[in-house]
């Protein structure tokens, strides 16, 4: 069974109604914390929301992987991968 999944203009027309906005207003607003999030964590910080969760940057290390039509090693490189930790009210929530 598929989940349901909400797409970014269904996200902005939530918050529209919800907060009684146009739609142009609400899309400024999710685009504004959308990209606060993104310059936080591109440098090197975290965004705490209590009782929703943590946005964070985690260090992946350079690892060796296999190319899966040659099986040849290759070297993948270290990389910073954006994560997103659930606080308890979320995971309450969603496991009601």
């Amino acid at each position: 069974m598929k989940g349901r999944f909400m797409n970014k203009n269904e996200l902005i027309g939530a918050v529209a109604s919800s907060a009684g906005v146009s739609k142009s207003q609400a899309s400024d607003a999710v685009e504004a914390v959308f990209g606060s999030i993104s310059s936080e964590l591109s440098a090197g910080g975290e965004v705490r929301l209590v009782g929703f969760g943590t946005f964070m940057v985690a260090n992946r290390k350079a690892t060796t992987g296999r190319n899966p039509r040659t099986g040849e090693a290759i070297q993948i490189a270290a990389s910073k991968q954006p994560k997103f930790r659930p606080g308890k009210s979320l995971k309450e929530s969603v496991n009601k």
